[in-house]
């Protein structure tokens, strides 16, 4: 089974811009490749069952399950063929194009429910996936790294200035939480004084200034993505390199370039599909199951659009490589929290969609002490995992 690095926000495909050799264009044997590659492709036969259940309308259950199982090997697929194109594309570009496909399922599934007004699912997936990440993927990693290794160190500069980016999007998000419950409160005060025709109504005034503040707030955040992205990318690149061991082979491309940038567009229109097949299936789904929508959002999908990277890291762990573990873990965070989470509040804007960056309070208090138990972990690039002691 081919390994998978996915996603790079640390980490620098460091030997794929040594690796000169491209493969002729085969698209037979790339096609093999990508196809044949993993047992967890078996399930690709769901994604033609997910179609014939929405076009034969099929109970709302059978299009959720169909749906919810094709995502897992075209999330597979996505990462592989976006690994396999970076590695011609050199450093620079190939970071940068995993950056933008490492989580091209989460952001699917979310522009999907944002079409269909499911504002509240787009939330909690996003949210979710940060969460997974952060506590899940990486804690996962640290303690099965060590079974192999009493202490484990990393690149602390290049972890410091992700762990800060990743408290400036966390912090972005609890500001509208503190002037929803402010104004709220202070609109509460004014209806029990003032009742009479025209008095304010708290919602509506909430929510305007939750949309200013959102949207303003999102183009920062957004911009500062952007100047993050261009110094892990550009300017400080050999902070978030990894050090090369001696006799450790730089990987050679199994795709040709073109193979592989044909199938990363084909998945991702066949994702899109899924996925809007899926989002418009939840509502029903929970009425029938008795499962709480919030629950799909911030378990269930996270967990199928993360599966591949979640394996990637906790293997690279396991191989003594921590600024891959941290790169998939801590960087598609960042990429969510504060590239794809402003850019969808954005997107919504035009739309006239409500999107805020407003989240329940329960919600933006486990974020905020997850982001603060990640800055403490990485704080003095090394760590000593449980694993250990127990092995």
């Amino acid at each position: 089974m081919p390994t998978q690095e996915t996603t790079p926000l640390l980490g620098s495909n460091r030997g794929h811009e040594g690796n000169t050799s491209t493969p002729p264009f085969n698209p037979l044997k790339s096609s093999r490749y990508l196809l044949l590659g993993s047992w967890i492709n078996v399930l690709l036969v769901a994604v033609p069952l997910s179609f014939i259940a929405d076009g034969l309308h099929w109970s709302a259950a059978a299009r959720f399950a169909t749906s919810f199982l094709a995502i897992v090997p075209l999330a597979k697929l996505l990462g592989d063929s976006t690994e396999q194109l970076s590695m011609k594309l050199g450093q620079t570009l190939g970071g940068l194009l995993n950056a933008t496909f490492g989580n091209a399922v989460e952001l699917i599934v979310a522009i999907a429910a944002l079409v269909q007004n499911e504002l509240r699912l787009v939330q909690t997936s996003l949210l979710g996936s940060v969460l997974s990440n952060l506590l899940l993927v990486l804690g996962m990693s640290f303690f099965a790294s060590g079974f192999f290794y009493t202490e484990s160190t990393f690149q602390v500069t290049a972890a410091q200035a992700s762990s800060s980016l990743m408290t400036l999007a966390c912090i972005t998000l609890i500001l509208p939480a503190a002037y929803h419950a402010s104004s709220t409160e202070e609109a509460q005060n004014l209806v029990k004084t003032l009742i009479e025709d025209g008095a304010p109504d708290p919602a509506d005034s909430s929510l305007r200034g939750l949309l200013i503040l959102s949207r303003g707030t999102s183009i920062i955040l957004l911009l500062t993505y952007l100047g993050y992205l261009y110094f892990q990318l550009r300017t400080h690149a050999q902070l978030f390199e990894a050090e090369e061991a001696e006799n450790e082979e730089s990987e050679v491309a199994s795709m040709d370039q073109w193979s592989a940038g044909a199938w990363l567009i084909i998945i991702t229109v066949v994702t899109a599909f899924c996925a809007d097949i899926l989002v418009g299936s939840i509502d029903e789904t929970a009425q029938q199951w008795h499962i709480p929508k919030r629950f799909i959002g911030l378990i269930l999908l996270p967990l199928v659009g993360n599966a591949a990277e979640h394996v990637t890291s906790v293997w690279m762990a396991c191989k003594g490589k921590m600024e891959l573990t941290i790169g998939v873990s801590v960087g598609s965070s960042i990429q969510i929290a504060a590239g794809m989470i402003p850019l969808l509040v954005i997107i919504a804007w035009p739309l006239h969609k409500n999107l805020t960056l407003f989240f329940a309070n329960f919600e933006t208090i486990v974020l905020f002490v997850s982001v603060m138990l990640v800055n403490l972990l990485l704080q003095d690039g090394k760590f000593t995992s449980s694993g250990a002691l127990i092995a």
